[in-house]
């Protein structure tokens, strides 16, 4: 009983915490409240996101609030077609000591610390992109023969411009699988953008203030883990993922235009979103109901496609809405 009063008392201050981070957040950020509940998922269920959307639409400013209201380290770096490697991990230096000795020693790039914004992304090439694919997976580099942790806390939000755009290059499928969510933010409304103009015009633009420390994030992170899934939710989920494969049974559009299904990071993605969304729900089981609202941003991604969706105008969102109709008989 002592057990369970601990978490329901947790779960409550897990609740309040994420009511008031995100209230600061919106007194920062106009609109978007469900690109700014997704970045909230992604912190508590330890993920990467990717953000996707024009230029102007407030990507930065909503990545660079959220580090300042989880009290994180932040770094911004601009990914541009001569970027290089060691310009993202860092490198080793040849250093002269006091005395004069020399030795090499290692000079950490941007991305040790708890959240990297890295903006624009996909105008970077292909071997620029992949230095960040051990470090999303694994927290560390490896420079040299040497093995370097990164800070824990650790996150990748990434921002990318519409591969329609020039001077853009698409990301490997290998790293886009490594992201939680991607998230495809719209132009705002009149409303929206009346008050964008208002805020963004007159004094300095302040950011939120602290929400939450750092120490509760752990907390809050290991608490979310303990939030079971039924057997019968999890099979339901299971299917629902598994008819995104192009064999038979699966739907028409699946079995026309994709090429390779949902990986099992897919589905891993939905279930520890899902458990972040129940807890805020106030409830201690996963229902279908939590993975509705993900199934998009955490799998739009996962697919490949074969180049007659393109030319026939048919996106993942279409395919996965085909797909997702089996979770409505989980």
């Amino acid at each position: 009983m002592t057990q369970e009063m601990d978490l329901e008392r947790e779960a409550q201050e897990f609740r309040e915490g994420v009511r008031s981070l995100t209230g600061l957040l919106g007194e920062v950020v106009v609109g978007q409240r469900e690109v700014l509940d997704l970045l909230v998922t992604a912190v508590f269920a330890d993920g990467h996101v990717l953000v996707e959307g024009l230029p102007g639409l407030g990507k930065t400013l909503m990545v660079r609030g959220l580090a300042r209201s989880l009290s994180l380290g932040f770094n911004r770096i601009q990914f541009t077609p001569d970027l290089m490697p060691a310009d993202i991990t860092g490198t080793t230096v040849l250093a002269t000591g006091p005395g004069g000795e020399r030795s090499f020693s290692f000079e950490p790039g941007p991305i040790f610390t708890n959240i990297l914004l890295a903006d624009e992304i996909n105008r970077a090439g292909p071997k620029t992109q992949s230095a960040l694919l051990q470090a999303m997976q694994e927290r560390e580099v490896t420079l040299f023969g040497r093995h370097y942790p990164l800070p824990e806390p650790f996150l990748v939000f990434a921002t990318q411009n519409p591969v329609e755009l020039a001077g853009t290059y698409p990301l490997p499928e290998a790293q886009l699988d490594r992201f939680l969510f991607k998230i495809v933010v719209g132009s705002p409304g009149e409303a929206d953008l009346m008050a964008i103009a208002e805020r963004t015009t007159g004094a300095d633009l302040a950011l939120p203030g602290v929400a939450l420390p750092e120490s509760a994030i752990r907390r809050f992170r290991r608490l979310v883990r303990l939030i079971p899934v039924a057997a019968p939710v999890l099979r339901g989920v299971t299917r629902a993922v598994l008819a995104t494969r192009p064999e038979p049974g699966s739907p028409p559009l699946v079995r026309r235009f994709v090429r390779h299904g949902v990986s099992p990071r897919g589905l891993q993605a939905l279930i520890v979103a899902a458990k972040v969304r129940a807890c805020l729900e106030g409830r201690f089981a996963v229902s279908v109901d939590d993975v509705r609202p993900f199934w998009l941003p955490a799998l739009r991604h996962r697919l490949i496609l074969d180049a007659g969706a393109g030319l026939e105008g048919i996106g993942p969102d279409a395919i996965l809405a085909e797909a997702g109709a089996l979770l409505q008989t989980a």
